[in-house]
C-alpha cells in the first residue's frame, strides 16, 4: 500500500527526520490560506498523487504570490496528472500539499528497500539526488552506496556514519545525517514498511538536512496490525480493478490485454499468462483464486475480471489439490448464469474431483468450452477471441 507525500512526511517527523513545514489543501482558497499560515513568502504547491515525476507533468510549482498559488491550485485540482509512472490514464489530483520553499545547497538520494536476495533491509544512497534511482544507476553507477542491515541488531550508528561520510557530507552535518538515516530505518522496521525513499534529501543553505520529498510503501499483509496506517489508504489512487479484488481477498493484478484469467496458484497463473502469449493472445490480468475456493469465491473472481471493460474472453485454469474441481465448476455455472455471460469462456479442470466437475459443466447446457490441457485451453481461448473480434469488425 502506498501513501501520499504529506502522510509520509508526518510519519518521518514522528521518527526524528526533519521535513519542511506544510499543510494540506483541497481548494485554491485553502491553498492560499495554508501559505499564509506558513510565512506568506515563497512556497511550493504539490499535487498529491501516488506517482513520481510530478514536477515534469506540472504537478509541482514554486509560487511567490497569492495569485500564483491560487492559479497553480486551480490548474492541478480535479486534473488527471499523467507521468511516465501513471501511464496514459493518469491519476486524479484531489488534494494538494502547500509547503514552505527550501534553499537547497546539496541534493542526496536515500532509500531503504527489502532485498529478497539478501533477505535484509538494504540502504541505497547516492550523492546525486533529485534523479530517479534507475537514472542514477545508469548514469553514475559508482556513486551508489549500498549497506546491508542485520535485522538482529538493526541500523547501527557506525553504519549511518559510514554512509554519511561516503556521501561527502560536511563533518558538522554527520550527527544530523545519522539521526535521519537511523530514523528512516526505525520507521521501516516499526511500521512494517516495504520501502522508504527520500528523494531528494537536501542540505539547506542554513546547514540543515531536510527530507524534501518522500515515498513510503507498506506490506499489505501486515496492515491488520497497523490500523493507523490502513486509515491512510487512498483508493482513488489505486487501480479500481485491483481494489475491488483486493477488498474481496483475491490476488489480482491488472494487465493491458483482452483475455481474462481465473487460475488457482500464483505459479500456475504465471504459466497461464505465458501460454496465452505463446498462443498469440494478450492476458488482461493475473488472478489467483486461492485454495479451497467456493462457488461464491469463483463468482467474485468472475466479477473482478469483468470489471475490466477490455476483457473479451475468459480462461479458467484450475489444477485442484486443496481445491476441488466440482466446487469450481459450480461457481463457473453460477457465474455464467447470474452474470449472463456472452463472451467466449474456456475452462480447463484437472485434479481432485475432475470427473465430477466436468459432468457439472456438461450437464449445465451452457456454452462453456472445456479443454484437457493448458496448452489446448490457451489455443482455444485465443482462437475464439480472434473470431469474436472478426465478427465484431464485420
Amino acid at each position: 500500500m502506498d501513501i501520499h507525500e504529506y502522510q509520509a512526511k508526518d510519519l518521518l517527523k514522528q521518527f526524528g527526520v526533519s521535513v519542511p513545514r506544510g499543510g494540506i489543501a483541497y481548494s485554491p482558497e485553502q491553498a492560499v490560506y495554508r501559505s499564509h499560515e506558513l510565512s506568506g513568502g515563497r512556497c511550493v504547491v504539490k499535487a498529491q498523487i501516488h506517482s513520481g515525476a510530478r514536477g515534469k507533468a506540472g504537478g509541482v510549482r514554486i509560487c511567490g504570490s497569492d495569485e500564483e498559488i491560487s492559479e497553480a491550485a486551480a490548474w492541478m485540482l480535479g486534473r488527471k496528472l499523467v507521468t511516465h509512472q501513471t501511464g496514459p490514464q493518469g491519476k486524479l489530483v484531489g488534494r494538494l500539499y502547500v509547503e514552505e520553499a527550501t534553499d537547497i545547497a546539496q541534493e542526496i538520494y536515500l532509500g531503504f528497500v527489502m532485498d529478497r536476495t539478501e533477505e535484509r533491509v538494504v540502504v541505497v544512497a547516492s550523492a546525486h539526488g533529485g534523479m530517479e534511482i534507475e537514472d542514477i544507476s545508469a548514469d553514475e553507477p559508482d556513486s551508489i552506496i549500498r549497506t546491508v542491515v542485520d535485522p538482529a541488531v538493526g541500523m547501527q550508528a557506525f553504519q549511518a556514519r559510514e554512509i554519511a561520510f561516503q556521501l561527502g557530507l560536511d563533518a558538522r552535518l554527520i550527527a544530523q545525517a545519522v539521526k535521519t538515516i537511523t530514523g528512516c530505518y526505525r520507521l521501516m522496521s516499526d511500521l512494517d514498511a516495504s520501502m522508504v525513499e527520500i528523494n531528494p534529501l537536501v542540505v539547506t543553505s542554513g546547514g540543515e538536512i531536510v527530507a524534501l520529498d518522500a515515498k513510503i510503501s507498506f506490506d499489505d499483509n501486515a496492515l491488520f496490525r497497523r490500523p493507523e496506517i490502513s486509515e491512510m489508504r487512498d483508493k482513488s489512487q489505486e487501480d479500481k480493478r485491483e481494489t475491488y479484488a483486493q477488498d474481496r481477498g483475491l490476488s489480482y493484478i491488472g494487465l493491458e490485454g483482452n483475455i481474462g484469467c481465473i487460475v488457482n496458484g500464483a505459479g500456475l497463473a504465471m504459466a497461464t499468462l505465458d501460454m496465452i502469449k505463446l498462443a498469440g493472445g494478450e492476458p488482461a490480468n493475473f488472478l489467483d483464486v486461492g485454495g479451497g475456493a467456493s462457488a461464491e469465491r469463483v463468482l467474485m473472481s468472475f466479477r473482478s475480471v469483468l470489471n475490466d471493460p477490455k476483457v473479451e474472453a475468459i480462461l479458467v485454469n484450475i489444477f485442484a489439490g486443496i481445491n476441488r474441481c466440482d466446487w469450481i465448476a459450480e461457481g463457473v455455472v453460477r457465474a455464467v448464469t447470474e452474470l449472463d455471460l456472452k463472451m467466449p469462456l474456456v475452462v480447463r479442470l484437472s485434479g481432485t474431483n475432475e470427473a465430477e466437475g466436468q459432468e457439472i459443466l456438461h450437464n449445465s447446457g451452457l456454452n462453456i468450452i472445456t479443454a484437457p490441457t493448458l496448452a489446448n485451453a490457451a489455443e482455444k481461448v485465443v482462437g475464439l477471441w480472434h473470431e469474436t473480434r472478426k465478427e465484431g469488425a464485420a
